[in-house]
């Protein structure tokens, strides 16, 4: 039975969303100058022509893993209520992305940063541009009803010090005490203390507490010995 123009575009997306997932673990692993088609369709289980029909190529690939990233973070939910409220809701929607969607997250970081690519961030940055100055006003129209002199470097601030533990959490992954830097911003904004942790996995903190990056290294080599 043949199907239908609906089955049809759905089976487009589920197969160009699982090259687009396939494609932001691979360069997660390998980076995306090390990262070849033939890996993303071989992970993704798809003929490698198929990345050429939904996509166009590999930088029209890399573009998708960044526009993917725009979403998601304008996707982050805002909880309602008063300054305070508003600016907890923040700090747990970026903590909560930064443990739960890190191969992406470690993804885009590199891509801002490294100068072949740096240009394709740019471009996607300037496509969602008006998005991004909406976003960036509400937060500062929290500072404002906080009373704050300068909203526009408070809002600057709070986005790079959470870009920070990201950073930080993409090097040491669960040696990084994601729960403990949530508080940690709490009390820098003079926020209540949460009721609750995130539902974060990961073990509890060391004692004492330091980063090591070879406890990741560690502990991939121990899951690559047991496959």
């Amino acid at each position: 039975m043949a199907r239908s123009d609906e089955q049809n575009r759905l089976a487009r997306e589920r197969a160009r969303g699982v090259i687009l997932q396939a494609a932001i673990e691979t360069f997660a692993e390998r980076g995306v100058t090390g990262a070849s088609i033939a890996e993303i369709t071989q992970r993704a289980g798809v003929a490698q022509g198929l990345v050429n029909y939904h996509f166009g190529g590999k930088d029209q690939l890399v573009v998708a893993v960044i526009d993917q990233w725009f979403e998601a973070l304008f996707g982050i939910p805002e909880v309602p209520g008063d300054a305070d409220l508003r600016l907890a809701g923040i700090i747990d929607g970026a903590i909560m992305a930064t443990g739960y969607a890190l191969p992406l997250q470690k993804v885009v970081l590199a891509l801002q940063q490294q100068p072949a690519t740096h240009r394709l961030y740019a471009q996607a940055e300037d496509r969602h541009h008006e998005r991004a100055v909406a976003a960036e006003e509400k937060v500062r129209d929290i500072f404002r009803e906080r009373g704050a002199a300068d909203p526009e470097l408070e809002e600057i601030m709070l986005r790079g010090t959470l870009e920070g533990i990201l950073l930080k959490f993409a090097v040491y992954e669960e040696t990084f005490p994601l729960e403990d830097a949530r508080r940690w911003m709490y009390r820098l904004y003079a926020l209540p203390e949460p009721a609750q942790p995130l539902p974060l996995t990961g073990p509890a903190r060391a004692t004492p507490l330091r980063l090591r990056a070879s406890g990741v290294v560690t502990g991939a080599s121990k899951g690559a010995d047991a496959d």
